[in-house]
């Protein structure tokens, strides 16, 4: 054997031996992987605005209205409004391509699929390379730095669903979630390098737990077991927008307990969402923290829309509450906190209680996320609430 030939044969040899010591972890997002797509390779090369465009919904003609939207997905990042408005997700990193619904290993997870996407250590923009439906096995844990974008396809996510937890900047957006499961106690990566044992879940859609700038706009919701979109325990920098909730009693806790002091550093902006058919209550639920909630439809509500104990403090403003048999918007569940209402139209007895510091109070400065528009362009605003696909 000539002597080059030995020695290339040595150095194989000896990358083969270090590999097979290494740690077990899961390999790096591979570059140049079919799961990884340039821009120009993702969906429709029609060039087209979307329907949403020139609603006067301010995040929507932020982006619906450029006809290569495509071409510039990571752009949305630069259209949140409210208190979660500095989120940018994945914006500085790769674009991600689902290209596997299925397979979902909720510890080793495949490349191409969901769940090994949420889990990288970097950031990344993550698309679907068509429709989906992905029954997820157990929770689906995001690491920061993620956006999960699903225009241009349908996705579905049921079974289990997501947790958002300890970590920032995170979008979810265009995802249908619904008929999530209480699952574990289980094993499940929550990144590239840990696995560990997690709890039963209640079976919320979405659960945001200590996080921070995270915005959930464009989705729809329904039918999950406990809540459909939870945000608790210190989170803060928080939007929900052109969400589309439906048939569901429990629907969006901003505070899970009395107690939990370090809710009154929460902030949350619940904007141009669609309260739609079948919902009972907590449009939302609201504790200790600075809540503005402005320009959303409610089509009615089997017991009340806002409610909130522990001294929180509620601006509703422009917002379209139309009444079924209940007419009450409001259920106070202790005597505290400040609740105002401005600008709001009632329809058919609808009617909403304040408490506290009187509307103009300048103590609801500090509640103004947004400039609210005014209450009848709100079946516009919302006209193309939920996922856009």
């Amino acid at each position: 054997m000539e002597a080059s030939t030995f020695l290339s044969a040595l150095v194989v040899c000896a990358i083969l031996v270090v590999a097979e010591a290494g740690p077990r972890e899961l390999p790096t997002r591979p570059k140049g992987n079919s799961t990884v797509g340039s821009r120009r390779q993702l969906g429709s090369t029609t060039a087209t605005s979307l329907n949403g465009c020139g609603s006067g919904n301010p995040i929507d003609d932020c982006w619906m209205c450029d006809p290569n939207w495509e071409a510039h997905r990571e752009r949305l990042a630069d259209c949140a409004i409210g208190y979660g408005k500095n989120t940018i997700g994945g914006r500085n990193g790769a674009i991600y391509v689902v290209t596997d619904p299925g397979n979902d290993d909720p510890t080793e997870p495949r490349p191409g699929t969901l769940r090994y996407a949420a889990i990288q250590n970097e950031a990344l923009w993550i698309v679907f390379e068509r429709d989906m439906h992905i029954q997820l096995k157990e929770e689906l844990i995001i690491t920061s730095f993620k956006t999960i974008d699903g225009r241009g396809t349908d996705v579905h996510i049921t079974e289990a669903c997501i947790t958002i937890q300890k970590v920032e900047h995170v979008i979810i957006h265009g995802i249908h979630i619904h008929d999530c499961k209480p699952t574990g106690p289980a094993e499940v990566r929550s990144s590239r390098w840990h696995v560990g044992k997690r709890g039963k879940t209640d079976g919320d859609g979405i659960s945001v737990n200590a996080a921070t700038n995270i915005w959930i706009d464009h989705n729809s919701l329904s039918s999950c077991t406990d809540g459909l979109l939870d945000v608790i325990h210190g989170s803060d920098q928080i939007s929900i927008t052109n969400n589309y909730f439906s048939n569901h009693d429990k629907v969006m806790l901003l505070g899970a307990h009395d107690d939990d002091w370090e809710d009154r550093s929460m902030q949350v902006t619940v904007a141009f969402n669609y309260f739609g058919p079948g919902l009972v209550q907590r449009m939302p639920r609201c504790r200790l923290g600075t809540f503005h909630v402005f320009n959303n439809y409610y089509k009615s509500w089997d017991m009340y829309a806002i409610g909130g104990s522990a001294e929180p403090t509620i601006s509703s403003e422009g917002n379209h509450f139309e009444a079924g048999d209940k007419k009450c918007v409001t259920k106070h569940l202790d005597d505290g906190g400040n609740w105002r209402s401005v600008g709001d139209l009632f329809l058919n007895g609808a009617w909403f209680k304040p408490a506290g510091a009187s509307a103009y109070s300048s103590l609801y400065a500090k509640t103004k996320s947004f400039t609210a528009l005014h209450a009848s362009q709100v079946p516009r605003l919302t006209a193309n609430a939920g996922p856009t696909s």
